[in-house]
Protein backbone atom coordinates (compact mmCIF):
# COMPACT_ATOMS: atom_id res chain seq x y z
CA UNK A 1 0.00 0.00 0.00
CA UNK A 2 1.52 3.31 -1.11
CA UNK A 3 1.42 6.49 0.96
CA UNK A 4 -1.57 8.00 -0.87
CA UNK A 5 -3.65 4.85 -0.48
CA UNK A 6 -2.77 4.62 3.20
CA UNK A 7 -3.81 8.24 3.79
CA UNK A 8 -7.12 7.65 2.01
CA UNK A 9 -7.67 4.51 4.08
CA UNK A 10 -6.98 6.40 7.33
CA UNK A 11 -9.19 9.32 6.29
CA UNK A 12 -12.03 6.91 5.48
CA UNK A 13 -12.13 5.72 9.10
CA UNK A 14 -11.07 8.92 10.88
CA UNK A 15 -13.26 11.27 8.86
CA UNK A 16 -16.63 10.23 10.36
CA UNK A 17 -15.18 10.55 13.87
CA UNK A 18 -14.00 14.08 13.16
CA UNK A 19 -17.40 15.01 11.73
CA UNK A 20 -19.17 13.67 14.81
CA UNK A 21 -16.82 15.60 17.11
CA UNK A 22 -17.44 18.76 15.12
CA UNK A 23 -21.20 18.24 15.33
CA UNK A 24 -21.59 17.31 19.01
CA UNK A 25 -18.58 18.95 20.70
CA UNK A 26 -16.93 21.79 18.81
CA UNK A 27 -20.01 23.40 17.23
CA UNK A 28 -21.98 23.62 20.53
CA UNK A 29 -18.84 24.87 22.30
CA UNK A 30 -18.21 27.64 19.75
CA UNK A 31 -21.92 28.54 19.61
CA UNK A 32 -22.07 28.77 23.43
CA UNK A 33 -18.99 30.99 23.40
CA UNK A 34 -20.53 33.32 20.81
CA UNK A 35 -23.87 33.77 22.57
CA UNK A 36 -22.05 34.39 25.85
CA UNK A 37 -21.04 37.72 24.29
CA UNK A 38 -24.63 38.49 23.26
CA UNK A 39 -27.86 39.77 24.77
CA UNK A 40 -29.82 36.63 23.85
CA UNK A 41 -32.81 36.06 26.14
CA UNK A 42 -36.53 35.40 25.83
CA UNK A 43 -37.08 38.83 24.24
CA UNK A 44 -34.06 38.63 21.95
CA UNK A 45 -34.10 35.14 20.49
CA UNK A 46 -34.08 36.07 16.80
CA UNK A 47 -32.74 39.62 16.93
CA UNK A 48 -29.94 39.11 19.44
CA UNK A 49 -26.68 41.00 18.98
CA UNK A 50 -23.14 40.94 20.35
CA UNK A 51 -22.62 43.18 23.39
CA UNK A 52 -19.09 42.27 24.46
CA UNK A 53 -18.24 41.27 28.01
CA UNK A 54 -21.47 42.52 29.57
CA UNK A 55 -22.74 39.05 30.45
CA UNK A 56 -19.42 38.04 32.03
CA UNK A 57 -19.47 41.20 34.13
CA UNK A 58 -23.02 40.38 35.23
CA UNK A 59 -21.91 36.88 36.28
CA UNK A 60 -19.55 38.34 38.87
CA UNK A 61 -21.39 41.54 39.82
CA UNK A 62 -25.11 40.67 39.72
CA UNK A 63 -26.38 41.50 43.25
CA UNK A 64 -29.43 39.25 42.92
CA UNK A 65 -29.40 36.48 45.51
CA UNK A 66 -27.89 33.97 45.37
CA UNK A 67 -24.75 35.66 44.03
CA UNK A 68 -22.10 33.88 41.97
CA UNK A 69 -19.63 33.74 44.85
CA UNK A 70 -22.17 32.24 47.26
CA UNK A 71 -23.09 29.56 44.75
CA UNK A 72 -19.42 28.94 43.91
CA UNK A 73 -18.59 28.42 47.58
CA UNK A 74 -21.41 25.90 47.92
CA UNK A 75 -20.22 24.16 44.77
CA UNK A 76 -16.72 23.78 46.22
CA UNK A 77 -18.14 22.40 49.48
CA UNK A 78 -20.43 20.08 47.52
CA UNK A 79 -17.63 18.78 45.29
CA UNK A 80 -14.96 18.36 47.98
CA UNK A 81 -17.29 16.66 50.48
CA UNK A 82 -18.74 14.24 47.95
CA UNK A 83 -15.46 13.26 46.31
CA UNK A 84 -13.75 12.87 49.71
CA UNK A 85 -16.37 10.40 50.95
CA UNK A 86 -16.60 8.67 47.57
CA UNK A 87 -12.88 7.93 47.69
CA UNK A 88 -12.67 7.05 51.39
CA UNK A 89 -15.71 4.77 51.38
CA UNK A 90 -14.84 3.29 47.98
CA UNK A 91 -11.24 2.44 48.87
CA UNK A 92 -12.27 1.11 52.30
CA UNK A 93 -14.87 -1.23 50.78
CA UNK A 94 -12.43 -2.27 48.05
CA UNK A 95 -9.87 -3.24 50.70
CA UNK A 96 -12.51 -5.35 52.43
CA UNK A 97 -13.70 -7.01 49.23
CA UNK A 98 -10.12 -7.75 48.22
CA UNK A 99 -9.82 -10.09 51.21
CA UNK A 100 -10.76 -13.78 51.19
CA UNK A 101 -14.32 -13.59 52.53
CA UNK A 102 -17.39 -15.73 51.94
CA UNK A 103 -20.07 -14.36 49.64
CA UNK A 104 -17.71 -11.83 48.06
CA UNK A 105 -19.57 -11.82 44.73
CA UNK A 106 -22.89 -11.15 46.50
CA UNK A 107 -21.43 -8.21 48.42
CA UNK A 108 -19.93 -6.77 45.23
CA UNK A 109 -23.27 -6.95 43.45
CA UNK A 110 -25.16 -5.30 46.30
CA UNK A 111 -22.61 -2.51 46.67
CA UNK A 112 -22.66 -1.73 42.94
CA UNK A 113 -26.46 -1.34 42.92
CA UNK A 114 -26.47 2.39 43.85
CA UNK A 115 -24.30 3.07 40.80
CA UNK A 116 -26.41 0.87 38.51
CA UNK A 117 -29.77 2.45 39.38
CA UNK A 118 -30.65 5.53 37.26
CA UNK A 119 -29.97 8.80 39.08
CA UNK A 120 -33.52 10.00 38.47
CA UNK A 121 -34.96 7.09 40.46
CA UNK A 122 -32.33 7.42 43.19
CA UNK A 123 -32.98 11.15 43.63
CA UNK A 124 -36.76 10.80 43.86
CA UNK A 125 -36.43 7.82 46.23
CA UNK A 126 -34.17 9.74 48.60
CA UNK A 127 -36.44 12.78 48.36
CA UNK A 128 -39.26 10.56 49.63
CA UNK A 129 -37.02 9.24 52.40
CA UNK A 130 -36.34 12.81 53.53
CA UNK A 131 -40.06 13.61 53.85
CA UNK A 132 -40.74 15.30 57.19
CA UNK A 133 -43.79 13.24 58.23
CA UNK A 134 -43.52 9.93 56.42
CA UNK A 135 -39.88 9.62 55.33
CA UNK A 136 -37.94 6.62 56.59
CA UNK A 137 -34.99 8.76 57.76
CA UNK A 138 -37.12 10.80 60.16
CA UNK A 139 -38.88 7.63 61.32
CA UNK A 140 -35.49 6.14 62.25
CA UNK A 141 -34.39 9.38 63.94
CA UNK A 142 -37.54 9.68 66.06
CA UNK A 143 -38.17 6.00 66.80
CA UNK A 144 -34.71 4.56 67.35
CA UNK A 145 -32.60 7.61 68.25
CA UNK A 146 -35.32 9.42 70.22
CA UNK A 147 -34.47 12.70 68.49
CA UNK A 148 -36.86 15.28 67.00
CA UNK A 149 -37.72 14.97 63.33
CA UNK A 150 -35.68 17.11 60.93
CA UNK A 151 -37.28 19.31 58.28
CA UNK A 152 -34.82 18.16 55.65
CA UNK A 153 -36.33 19.88 52.62
CA UNK A 154 -37.54 23.14 54.20
CA UNK A 155 -34.29 24.51 55.62
CA UNK A 156 -31.36 25.51 53.33
CA UNK A 157 -28.68 23.76 55.41
CA UNK A 158 -30.63 20.54 55.90
CA UNK A 159 -31.72 20.47 52.24
CA UNK A 160 -28.13 20.89 51.07
CA UNK A 161 -27.02 18.16 53.47
CA UNK A 162 -29.77 15.89 52.13
CA UNK A 163 -28.42 16.38 48.60
CA UNK A 164 -24.88 15.58 49.76
CA UNK A 165 -25.97 12.38 51.55
CA UNK A 166 -27.86 11.25 48.46
CA UNK A 167 -24.90 11.85 46.17
CA UNK A 168 -22.45 10.13 48.54
CA UNK A 169 -24.62 7.00 48.45
CA UNK A 170 -24.83 7.25 44.68
CA UNK A 171 -21.14 7.85 43.96
CA UNK A 172 -19.01 5.58 46.17
CA UNK A 173 -19.54 2.39 44.07
CA UNK A 174 -17.61 3.89 41.14
CA UNK A 175 -14.55 4.55 43.30
CA UNK A 176 -14.93 1.12 44.88
CA UNK A 177 -14.88 -0.62 41.49
CA UNK A 178 -11.85 1.38 40.31
CA UNK A 179 -9.96 0.77 43.55
CA UNK A 180 -10.82 -2.93 43.53
CA UNK A 181 -9.48 -3.31 40.00
CA UNK A 182 -6.28 -1.52 41.00
CA UNK A 183 -5.85 -3.69 44.11
CA UNK A 184 -6.21 -6.90 42.13
CA UNK A 185 -3.40 -5.81 39.80
CA UNK A 186 -0.86 -5.53 42.65
CA UNK A 187 1.54 -8.53 42.68
CA UNK A 188 0.91 -10.67 45.75
CA UNK A 189 4.66 -11.28 46.06
CA UNK A 190 5.11 -7.73 47.34
CA UNK A 191 2.92 -8.46 50.35
CA UNK A 192 4.68 -11.75 50.96
CA UNK A 193 8.04 -9.98 51.01
CA UNK A 194 6.62 -7.37 53.39
CA UNK A 195 5.35 -10.11 55.71
CA UNK A 196 8.81 -11.65 55.77
CA UNK A 197 10.24 -8.26 56.77
CA UNK A 198 7.68 -8.05 59.58
CA UNK A 199 5.72 -5.10 58.13
CA UNK A 200 2.44 -4.23 59.83
CA UNK A 201 -0.90 -3.84 58.00
CA UNK A 202 -0.59 -0.06 58.10
CA UNK A 203 2.98 -0.15 56.75
CA UNK A 204 1.86 -2.34 53.84
CA UNK A 205 -1.04 0.01 53.18
CA UNK A 206 1.21 3.08 53.24
CA UNK A 207 4.20 1.72 51.32
CA UNK A 208 2.64 -0.79 48.90
CA UNK A 209 -1.13 -0.47 48.46
CA UNK A 210 -1.66 3.28 48.27
CA UNK A 211 1.37 4.06 46.04
CA UNK A 212 0.44 1.30 43.60
CA UNK A 213 -3.23 2.25 43.26
CA UNK A 214 -2.44 5.98 42.98
CA UNK A 215 -1.89 6.01 39.17
CA UNK A 216 -5.35 4.48 38.76
CA UNK A 217 -7.16 6.46 41.43
CA UNK A 218 -5.93 9.94 40.46
CA UNK A 219 -7.63 9.94 37.01
CA UNK A 220 -10.75 8.46 38.63
CA UNK A 221 -10.75 11.21 41.26
CA UNK A 222 -10.30 13.83 38.53
CA UNK A 223 -13.33 12.41 36.71
CA UNK A 224 -15.19 12.35 40.01
CA UNK A 225 -14.44 16.04 40.57
CA UNK A 226 -15.74 16.96 37.10
CA UNK A 227 -18.86 14.75 37.39
CA UNK A 228 -19.71 15.96 40.89
CA UNK A 229 -19.08 19.61 40.04
CA UNK A 230 -21.55 19.24 37.14
CA UNK A 231 -24.07 16.93 38.81
CA UNK A 232 -27.38 18.64 38.15
CA UNK A 233 -29.76 15.73 38.75
CA UNK A 234 -29.36 15.29 42.50
CA UNK A 235 -29.52 18.97 43.40
CA UNK A 236 -32.45 19.67 41.10
CA UNK A 237 -34.56 16.63 42.00
CA UNK A 238 -33.86 16.23 45.72
CA UNK A 239 -34.11 19.93 46.59
CA UNK A 240 -36.81 20.59 43.98
CA UNK A 241 -34.81 23.01 41.87
CA UNK A 242 -32.63 24.68 44.48
CA UNK A 243 -35.33 25.17 47.09
CA UNK A 244 -35.87 26.53 49.62
CA UNK A 245 -35.51 30.06 48.22
CA UNK A 246 -32.74 29.12 45.76
CA UNK A 247 -30.36 28.42 48.68
CA UNK A 248 -29.20 24.94 47.65
CA UNK A 249 -27.97 25.76 44.15
CA UNK A 250 -24.59 24.73 42.83
CA UNK A 251 -23.23 26.40 39.70
CA UNK A 252 -24.63 23.89 37.22
CA UNK A 253 -28.16 24.07 38.65
CA UNK A 254 -27.84 27.86 38.75
CA UNK A 255 -27.02 27.80 35.03
CA UNK A 256 -29.95 25.50 34.32
CA UNK A 257 -32.36 27.84 36.09
CA UNK A 258 -30.96 30.91 34.33
CA UNK A 259 -31.30 29.25 30.92
CA UNK A 260 -34.55 27.27 31.15
CA UNK A 261 -36.53 28.99 33.91
CA UNK A 262 -35.50 32.61 33.47
CA UNK A 263 -34.54 32.33 29.75
CA UNK A 264 -31.36 34.40 30.21
CA UNK A 265 -29.49 32.53 27.47
CA UNK A 266 -26.57 34.94 27.11
CA UNK A 267 -26.02 35.07 30.87
CA UNK A 268 -26.28 31.27 31.15
CA UNK A 269 -23.80 30.82 28.30
CA UNK A 270 -21.30 33.16 29.97
CA UNK A 271 -21.67 31.35 33.29
CA UNK A 272 -21.25 28.00 31.53
CA UNK A 273 -17.97 29.14 30.04
CA UNK A 274 -16.82 30.40 33.44
CA UNK A 275 -17.59 26.92 34.84
CA UNK A 276 -15.58 25.36 32.00
CA UNK A 277 -12.55 27.55 32.83
CA UNK A 278 -12.86 26.73 36.55
CA UNK A 279 -13.03 22.98 35.90
CA UNK A 280 -10.15 23.12 33.43
CA UNK A 281 -7.98 24.95 35.96
CA UNK A 282 -8.94 22.63 38.84
CA UNK A 283 -8.34 19.48 36.78
CA UNK A 284 -4.95 20.59 35.46
CA UNK A 285 -3.82 21.83 38.87
CA UNK A 286 -4.96 18.61 40.55
CA UNK A 287 -3.27 16.39 37.96
CA UNK A 288 -0.05 18.40 38.25
CA UNK A 289 -0.15 18.49 42.05
CA UNK A 290 -0.68 14.75 42.36
CA UNK A 291 1.77 13.89 39.54
CA UNK A 292 -0.91 11.73 37.92
CA UNK A 293 1.11 11.06 34.79
CA UNK A 294 3.97 9.48 36.73
CA UNK A 295 4.12 5.74 37.28
CA UNK A 296 3.92 4.00 40.62
CA UNK A 297 7.41 2.56 40.42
Amino acid sequence: MNKLSRNIFIAFFVGPTILILLAVVFYPFIYNLIISFSNMNLRHIKDWELIGLVQYIKVFTDPTEPTFFNVFLKTIIWTFTNVFFHVVIGVFLALLLNQHIRGKSVYRTLLILPWAIPQYIVALTWRGMFNYEYGSINLIITKYLSLPAVEWLKSPTEAFLACILTNIWLGFPFMMVVALGALQSIPHELYEAADIDGASWFQKLKNITLPLIRPVMIPAITLGIVWTFNNLNIIWLVSNGGEPSDQTHILISFVYKAAFNLYRYGYAAALSFVIFIILLFISLAFMKRTKATEGAY
